[in-house]
């Protein structure tokens, strides 16, 4: 029966992990609400097989409402299935830009890479020309600064403090298996608008791939990205790559060039761009896909929230945007205010400067196409409380609390569960005022209480201040003649000089108390 029992709840726990995959699957946010409030636990469920959780199930589909709630289960973020996928790589994968959005917010990792290909989320990103998905991953590279840009054309990195030029450098240049990077990805599939970006970036344009004998390359190991824009077939990926100064003699493992790897895959509209270099310099305007304020209100959102449904007052003006929500962050610059929900919306949908007035990579603002370089917090807007976790309880008896003899009138015992002797600072204040009740401490483990005349010693306290249950006068009297005889004086009026011999006789008490099993 006990067995049987034990299936029983395996099925049950599975068929509800099950129905939360399902919810998970459709973005059923109800249902997967109400099986997460009847079992939390449900939400580190994983399919079997593919070990794919509804955070990954969810994240592949675009649920970002359902991906905010499992995370607020406790899911753990970076859970990987068979393939050591975590959700991050399934969302830029498909390009869902706000659960990637919801995951770059609640810390997810960026580094980590799959089992199989070693790509990265950046890899999966710009595999499939999902350029927004890129700019959320970084977004705690690019500082909010309004020379940005500036600094980045003359490479002049150093000057600027907030700028990691080695962090970012690491996560775009990081290769996969056979030393592929996200811009050779990029650069083979024709996504210019992802090109354009990582090389704003600093995507490196002689990084070579590597035989490593795991990976099928077609066009020979050693090859530049310029050698995969040349097998994809797109102009506009080569002079982007050609006018950042890609080599176009370079040759790779096979002795090709990116021209002879164009003619062999019959690109030949690509012959003139490869053929010779540019008599002039090609002008590359600035990615539009660059956001200067989407690291400040990152910030803010992991700091005070976003998915709040705290909506404005009466009195007050709501957000300009959606004209519900309360007012959190402004505008450095023009002042206006916004809620940091339709903040983020802003910072990660914009794709063009529209702006008259600012910087490249400032956000035209809604209001009065002022070019929004950073937000900062209003003065209301408070963080979010701290969430203490909990410790599991260790009974141990090496472990003591401090047990509070505070000087009050009539009251009852107090009950803790591990006790520690008092201070002398503590008995010097019991022996000035020695007309005053005291507090009698009880301090009871799980299977035994100990006299409190044992923790204090025997002559601080007086028998009719000890409430007597059953336990036997014989062995208190006994106990209290042994503490007492290393005690020179009695009654109150001991003085703090002998803390020592208080200690030893608590312990010597506290040892007998515990091997005799009985107290007080």
């Amino acid at each position: 029966m006990r067995f049987l029992s034990l299936v029983g709840n395996s099925f049950g726990c599975s068929a509800s992990g099950e129905r939360l995959v399902s919810a998970a699957r459709d973005g059923d946010v109800q249902e997967a609400k109400a099986l997460l409030e009847y079992n939390p636990r449900l939400a580190r469920y994983s399919t079997f097989g593919v070990r794919n959780s509804p955070l990954h199930y969810s994240a592949a589909h675009g649920h970002h409402e359902i991906v905010y709630l499992l995370l607020e289960s406790g899911v753990d973020i970076n859970l990987r299935n068979y393939r050591g996928q975590t959700a991050l790589m399934q969302a830029c994968q498909h390009g869902h830009w706000e659960v990637v959005q919801t995951l770059i917010i609640k810390r997810a990792n960026i580094h980590k890479a799959d089992y199989l290909n070693g790509g990265t989320a950046l890899h999966f990103a710009a595999l499939n020309g999902h350029t927004r998905c890129i700019r959320l991953i970084l977004a705690d590279y690019i500082p909010s600064i309004p020379n940005f840009w500036a600094v980045l054309q003359a490479g002049d990195r150093k000057s600027i403090t907030a700028f990691d030029q080695r962090g970012i450098c690491e996560v775009i240049n990081k290769t996969s298996d056979g030393g592929i990077t996200a811009l050779h990805m990029a650069a083979l599939n024709g996504h210019v608008e992802s090109v354009q970006l990582l090389l704003d970036l600093g995507a490196s344009v002689s990084e070579v791939t590597v035989e490593d004998g795991t990976t099928i390359d077609l066009i020979g190991s050693g090859s530049t990205p310029l050698h995969y824009a040349a097998c994809g077939g797109n102009a506009q990926c080569c002079q982007l790559l050609i006018a950042k100064g890609a080599s176009l003699t370079a040759e790779n493992a096979n002795g090709w060039t990116p021209l002879m790897v164009a003619r062999s895959w019959h690109r030949s509209w690509l012959e003139d761009t490869l053929k010779s270099p540019p008599a002039e310099n090609l002008q590359v305007l600035p990615s539009p896909y660059i956001s200067l304020p989407i690291m400040s209100i990152v910030k803010i959102a992991r700091e005070c929230g976003w998915k709040t449904s705290e909506l404005a007052p009466i009195c007050l003006d709501p957000c300009a945007v959606c004209l519900e929500r309360k007012c959190m962050v402004s505008v450095e610059g023009c002042d206006h205010e916004f809620c940091t929900q339709c903040a983020l919306y802003l910072c990660s949908t914009n794709s063009a400067s529209t702006s008259t007035h600012g910087p490249p990579g400032s956000i035209a603002c809604p209001l009065c196409r002022h070019g929004i370089v950073s937000f900062v917090k209003l003065p209301h807007t408070r963080p979010l409380p701290k969430v203490i976790t909990r410790t599991s309880t260790n009974l141990s008896l090496t472990s003591f609390c401090t047990c509070s003899s505070e000087v009050l009138g009539d009251s009852n015992d107090i009950n803790t569960p591990f006790c520690k002797p008092t201070s002398s600072s503590r008995v010097s204040k019991i022996s000035s005022s020695p007309s005053r009740r005291f507090r009698s401490l009880s301090c009871q483990f799980s299977s035994f209480r100990i006299n409190p005349s044992l923790c204090l010693g025997a002559s601080d306290v007086t028998p009719s201040l000890v409430p007597c249950t059953s336990v036997s006068r014989n062995l208190r009297n006994h106990l209290t003649r042994r503490c007492s005889r290393s005690d020179s004086g009695s009654g109150f009026g001991r003085s703090s000089s002998s803390s020592e011999r208080r200690k030893s006789s608590w312990f010597c008490s506290f040892n007998q108390s515990v091997s005799t099993g009985s107290g007080c």
